[in-house]
């Protein structure tokens, strides 16, 4: 089991290579975003030693296709990767009811790169009471690969677009085999940021939850193989996928938890390379420095962003259209709510959205339905317009 799609698909290509001169034995995945009817049509007429999943259809397949919890019942071996992530999404009960449609007597192994509290508590679900557990990060070992140099930058929200747009031409500029991954905060934000980059004419794809299946597998296989490239993405390319000759990671706003921003950051500096982290904040958000503070992350000088960058940057944002711009304000307004550090000051919370608008290039920020204002605990705040 693998929390995202693309990381499923991945441990499936790595499989099907071990099994090159085994062809008795077979590979499928069983992942969100396919047809269901075309996975249980492939699941009946090949080999399926080895079966790769998502937890949610993994469960679907659990209840409606027919005769697949019998062959569950006959699982030797179950694996759980990037555990921490898997809990993170809120598969825990899932896992727990296909846990319980294997057998008892099966081999279980956990994968995980951080071991959070909860991560402990499905092992004991997961696993034998004596079961090993084997740390391979020795104690006073870096978290963070240290040929990665870790950079930060402070600097008001309605800079940021051209900060980014100032730090990718350079890098762009200085390296002809350039490969960027952007991290943004959720999928509507992802969605703008990539906009606003193809806008300013810089070689952008973009991958998040949003896109259907096929779209994220295309995007995730050209970018595994091009040179060239800048990747926006929200945390679907966090865990565990292998894009090989990742040059710089740039995360912009803060990220999920320390974990998250170790993952992200994992993408660039890999077998043995150099790479270059970026993480772009907000006055405001600067406190999550403190959870990094061990990781060797130093400032990095902002750049004085000329008047002819911040005038192609105001063009890209007027060219991008409102529903891109409203649906980002929504999805970031519901990231930022959930931050208990930021999200705990409601008031404070409706002058940082008006910060956010401006820095799309809004006067003011766009409506919001009263019923996701509702579901956010926010229709008695005062400040936000509703619709």
């Amino acid at each position: 089991m693998c929390p995202t799609r693309e990381l499923a698909n991945q441990v499936a290509v790595e499989a099907k290579k071990l099994l090159k001169y085994h062809r008795s034995l077979g590979v499928q995945v069983v992942i969100g975003g396919t047809r269901i009817t075309q996975e249980q049509r492939n699941m009946q007429a090949n080999p399926c030693q080895i079966l790769v999943a998502t937890p949610g259809r993994l469960k679907d397949h659990l209840e409606n296709t027919p005769g697949f919890s019998t062959r569950l019942k006959g699982v030797k071996v179950l694996v759980l990767d990037e555990a921490d992530r898997l809990l993170d999404m809120g598969f825990r009960r899932d896992i727990e009811k296909i846990m319980a449609a294997t057998p008892k007597d099966r081999q279980t192994l956990l994968f995980s790169a951080t071991v959070p509290e909860e991560v402990r508590q499905i092992s004991h679900v997961a696993m034998r009471k004596d079961y090993r557990f084997i740390n391979t990060v020795k104690e006073g070992d870096e978290e963070t690969h240290s040929q990665v140099s870790q950079m930060y930058m402070i600097a008001p929200l309605d800079l940021h677009f051209s900060i980014l747009y100032d730090v990718l031409k350079k890098h762009v500029a200085d390296d002809a085999d350039y490969k960027v991954i952007i991290f943004c905060t959720t999928a509507m934000v992802t969605k703008l940021v990539a906009e606003v980059l193809s806008q300013l004419k810089l070689n952008i794809r973009e991958i998040h939850s949003r896109k259907s299946q096929s779209a994220r597998t295309k995007v995730s296989d050209e970018f595994r193989r091009s040179k060239g490239v800048i990747l926006v993405s929200s945390d679907v390319s966090a865990r565990g996928v292998d894009y090989p000759d990742v040059t710089l990671v740039i995360q912009v706003g803060i990220p999920a938890g320390r974990e998250q921003y170790i993952h992200r950051i994992g993408r660039t500096g890999r077998k043995g390379k150099e790479g270059l982290g970026l993480l772009l904040l907000a006055p405001w958000e600067s406190h999550f420095l403190t959870s990094v503070k061990d990781l060797s992350v130093s400032e990095a000088v902002t750049p004085s962003v000329d008047s002819s960058t911040q005038t192609e940057v105001k063009g890209a944002l007027r060219r991008v259209e409102m529903k891109s711009k409203e649906s980002a304000y929504q999805a970031w307004l519901g990231y930022y709510n959930s931050n208990k550090t930021i999200g705990g000051n409601k008031s404070r919370l409706v002058t940082l959205g008006e910060e956010f608008s401006r820095s799309m290039g809004l006067a003011a920020p766009p409506a919001i339905p009263k019923l996701i204002l509702r579901k956010m605990g926010l229709s008695k705040v005062p400040g936000f317009r509703s619709t």
